[in-house]
């Protein structure tokens, strides 16, 4: 590791002051404690909403559906790797790219199908080591000179079906739109030795950082929701030394809302404190974007207020969920799956108008 990646890892760890981001203290606290206090909850809420619904900005293509937009910068523009629900048939990953945040071109397809394989008809990847600083460059990083990119696979037709696992793909220029190259076997499954009771059918949504050591013992984490054979999904970790080779962190769950989908994490710090975005689904009506806030990484404060998107549009009045939010040149980009009148694609909220 070079001098700038250290410098970089150990100030995403400190929460450095970075032009235009929102900074929190935590509070002095008494020893032991991890509940983080109601009015920082507060203050992390006005700081991430994003009341002004700008409307679609990826629609359908040809048709198909368009699902879980993750965006990252690199070499100057703006990326989104998206899904394509192709035919009816499974998933294929595509990507767009922008200059503003705004209009969307896409570019080509980087996970298409395969003639066989345990991901053969799904793949649905998020972009891995994002720099999560809020306010920060959102570039994507490298490691070992490849960007890589964890995804949720499976071998059956239709819409997600089980089981999906997570696997390992990478590239050498993310902004070439070609395919990328993937590891034969998936880094993660329901059946692994050390899979908890909570994911036993089918993994899903990824987010992976690169991290100090000294935070949790381990250079990369993965949070990631899975679903049990009740159909309940919650948001698990899993820590690596190598991105390659993952053991799972703690018992159970660290998001656990007893019922329905809580899912696609997505981490970022603000200041002293970590904030996770993750959408919700029928355990309160619809689906809808949230945020739980943590010190520690391991112990989460849910938010119970308004939902940071719900439906409320035509265009969303089905769903509005799958959160990725950044923050850039002082304006929050929320963006999400809208389901509604325009079929499933995905949608804008922003923090200011525009």
């Amino acid at each position: 590791m070079n001098h700038s990646r250290r410098d970089f890892l150990r100030c995403a760890a400190a929460g450095c002051t970075l032009p235009g981001a929102a900074l929190l203290q935590a509070e002095e606290t008494p020893s032991g404690e991890t509940q983080v206090p109601e009015e920082t909850m507060r203050r992390i809420y006005s700081e991430v909403q994003t009341p002004y619904k700008y409307g679609i900005v990826m629609p359908q293509e040809e048709g198909d559906m368009i699902d879980s937009g993750k965006v990252f910068r690199f070499r100057g523009r703006w990326y989104m790797s998206y899904l394509r629900m192709l035919g009816g048939v499974g998933y294929v990953a595509r990507m767009a790219r922008s200059d503003d945040l705004i209009h969307w071109e896409p570019i080509g397809t980087t996970m298409p199908f395969r003639e066989s394989g345990w991901d053969a008809w799904q793949a649905s990847p998020a972009p891995a080591l994002v720099d999560y600083r809020w306010g920060g460059s959102c570039e994507i990083q490298s490691f070992q000179d490849r960007y890589w990119f964890t995804y949720i696979g499976g071998a059956g037709k239709g819409y997600e079906p089980d089981p999906l696992k997570i696997g390992l793909a990478w590239t050498e220029d993310p902004a070439s739109g070609q395919p990328f190259s993937r590891l034969p076997e998936p880094i993660m499954s329901e059946n692994d030795p050390d899979a908890r009771p909570f994911e036993n059918t089918t993994l899903y949504q990824t987010n992976v950082m690169r991290v100090d050591r000294s935070l949790l013992g381990a250079e990369f984490l993965c949070f990631y929701n899975a679903k049990d054979e009740n159909s309940v999904e919650r948001i698990g970790l899993a820590v690596s030394d190598d991105m390659i080779h993952w053991r799972r962190r703690g018992d159970g769950p660290l998001i656990d809302n007893h019922s329905g989908i809580s899912g696609d994490p997505q981490i970022v710090r603000i200041g002293d404190y970590w904030v996770m975005f993750y959408f919700g689904a029928f355990w309160q009506p619809k689906a809808f974007d949230t945020f739980a806030v943590s010190k520690d990484l391991l112990h989460w404060t849910k938010w119970e207020g308004e939902p940071l998107v719900q439906p409320s549009r035509k265009y969303d009045e089905t769903y509005a969920h799958k959160p990725c939010v950044v923050k850039y040149d002082d304006v929050v980009y929320h963006f999400y799956c809208a389901v509604g009148d325009q079929g499933r694609c995905i949608a804008l909220s922003t923090s200011k108008k525009i």
